[in-house]
């Protein structure tokens, strides 16, 4: 049985945009397909006019500076993120994440487009972003646009993508400045590949004694990709200490909605474990940055 009746390899994201637009059936993007060929020959996806190969688009596979920031092509192979030095220099959480999705061959293939599109609370990927500060660049029949990260997600694994009309192109993250630096450390299961129980992402800047700036995203802490708000508050300003610590723990147990879930773990275990979770990234990114 066929998977797919059309197979369209594009050269550009205008052309990509309108292969999916005037498909006469259901068209879906592919770059990595890591999880859509499974879902597809599993029958845990609706059939499929029209593969949209995005892997040939050299915008959505370059990583490089653009002016004052970060740029990374959606369709760029998680591996490649990894061992890039300018996303090992301005993007270290980012790099930390890429290397502990899946296995090395899914992640030779696998992209951070894929991992981020598919809108879930605690996807490796998205958490480090999130941290980061990046933006997203969105192509549509009406052009592109651009817009924080965070508004991309209305829920789990539901995305503000135009199913069928938009892509998403890449993303664009802050260069990392004197002083400042970003960390992710997730809690996972003994085995070599597994769910995140818990992940957490943190970019700060170090002023003297004190953290001047900082953001932090914990997944699952909710329906989307949780920005901890609440702690980074509790951070801002002050010294690095047991007490600051403590009250940005506080604050991030109040704005968490931990969830039980029977592959990953309980409610009351990740209750437990974020604590530890938190001061290891927080330290991580702290020393960094010094």
């Amino acid at each position: 049985m066929n998977l797919w009746q059309q197979y369209v390899c594009p050269a550009s994201v205008a052309e990509a945009v309108q292969a999916l637009t005037s498909a006469p059936g259901p068209a879906l993007p592919i770059a990595g397909g890591t999880d859509l060929m499974l879902d597809l020959s599993q029958g845990r996806h609706p059939p499929v006019h029209t593969i949209v190969d995005l892997t040939s688009i050299p915008e959505m596979t370059v990583l490089e500076i653009r002016g004052d920031e970060l740029y990374i092509g959606a369709a760029r192979p998680l591996t490649r993120i990894a061992r890039d030095p300018l996303a090992v220099r301005h993007a270290q959480a980012l790099v930390e994440a890429c290397d502990l999705i899946a296995g090395p061959q899914v992640r030779n293939v696998a992209t951070l487009g894929g991992n981020v599109a598919h809108a879930l609370p605690a996807a490796d990927g998205t958490i480090s972003l999130t941290a980061l500060g990046a933006e997203v660049e969105i192509a549509g029949p009406a052009g592109t646009r651009r817009i924080p990260l965070p508004d991309l997600f209305l829920g789990p694994g539901k995305s503000a993508l135009k199913h069928g009309e938009e892509l998403l192109v890449g993303f664009y993250l802050p260069l990392t400045t004197y002083h400042s630096a970003s960390a992710f450390k997730r809690i996972m299961r003994p085995q070599g590949v597994a769910l995140p129980i818990l992940n957490c992402a943190c970019r700060l800047e170090r002023d003297g004694g004190v953290m001047a700036e900082i953001r932090i995203a914990v997944g699952p802490g909710g329906p989307t990709p949780l920005r901890a708000t609440e702690a980074e508050a509790a951070l801002r300003g002050k010294p690095f200490n047991a007490a600051t610590l403590s009250e940005a723990l506080d604050a991030l147990l109040q704005q968490a909605r931990f969830r039980t879930s029977a592959m990953r773990a309980t409610a009351d275990y990740r209750y437990h474990l974020v604590g530890g979770l938190l001061k290891d990234t927080l330290e991580a990114a702290w020393e960094r940055a010094g």
